[in-house]
């Protein structure tokens, strides 16, 4: 997928956040790529939430510097910022009392868009997730965990932002389903493009699917390196990560043999 490296699509600039006397993000210096699938991971508790929520400004940092596309964030007005980024969330979030194409057209709607330029952009998002567009009709609750999932993703691209933030999108889907969401995601990127900050814990889930993985550790940048730097890495975080999936594999495959 194509990636721009020279000029970054976000920037933390030396960015810290501490609340309640908790410091919950010290000295946060990453750059992401335009274009790229940034993965941030890390266990409970290291600050991966934090760094996303504070792209759309959901919490401000208390010292340091946030850009999107070269521009500070506290210049933009905040309402339109978050208009401009699409956010999918583990347990999708989707309203209950709204059918699928009211939930997929939400941010278009507000915006202003024509009724008609609406219910074709719920088709075509359908589509391109994977599902029929004769669910456009239904409720959540009438919905598969995955079909959820993806109404969620396709809400979050209805407005075509150039930016997604996706928070453990997949980690309440049954493996196989999961497994299958992931593959519609890389299709999806290849297609689109868009720059992507995905947050998990999960290590095979973050080679799969990142263009580079962002490891943190209690509130800190630990290293950022690719897939394939990431298995070979001899920091001791890294390490650790690469052990322990290694040896769920040999678990999971000994099980299987007895």
């Amino acid at each position: 997928m194509p990636v721009d490296t020279l000029t970054p699509k976000i920037e933390f600039i030396d960015v810290s956040y501490r609340v309640v006397g908790t410091q919950v993000l010290s000295g946060l210096n990453l750059q992401v790529a335009s274009g790229e699938t940034l993965v941030l991971l890390g266990r409970s508790g290291s600050g991966k939430t934090t760094t996303l929520k504070l792209i759309n400004r959901l919490v401000s940092p208390t010292s340091g510097e946030i850009r999107v596309n070269g521009k500070p964030h506290q210049q933009f007005d905040v309402i339109q910022l978050r208009r401009g980024i699409g956010y999918v969330i583990q347990e999708v979030g989707l309203f209950p009392h709204f059918t699928v194409a009211r939930n997929i057209g939400l941010v278009p709607k507000i915006e202003g868009w024509p009724e008609d330029r609406i219910q074709t952009r719920v088709q075509e998002l359908l589509q391109l997730v994977g599902l029929e567009t004769t669910l456009s009709s239904r409720y959540p609750h009438q919905l598969s965990g995955g079909q959820r999932q993806r109404v969620g993703v396709a809400r979050a691209l209805a407005a075509n932002p150039e930016i997604l933030l996706m928070d453990e999108p997949f980690g309440a889907l049954d493996p196989l389903t999961r497994d299958e969401v992931q593959r519609e995601f890389l299709s999806l990127q290849r297609q689109l493009h868009k720059t992507v900050v995905f947050v998990t814990h999960d290590l095979h889930e973050a080679l799969r699917l990142g263009s580079r993985i962002a490891l943190m550790e209690a509130g800190k940048l630990v290293t950022v390196l690719s897939p394939q730097e990431f298995l070979k890495s001899t920091d001791p975080w890294a390490s650790a990560y690469v052990r322990a999936f290694g040896a769920g594999l040999e678990e999971a495959t000994n099980r299987g043999t007895q």
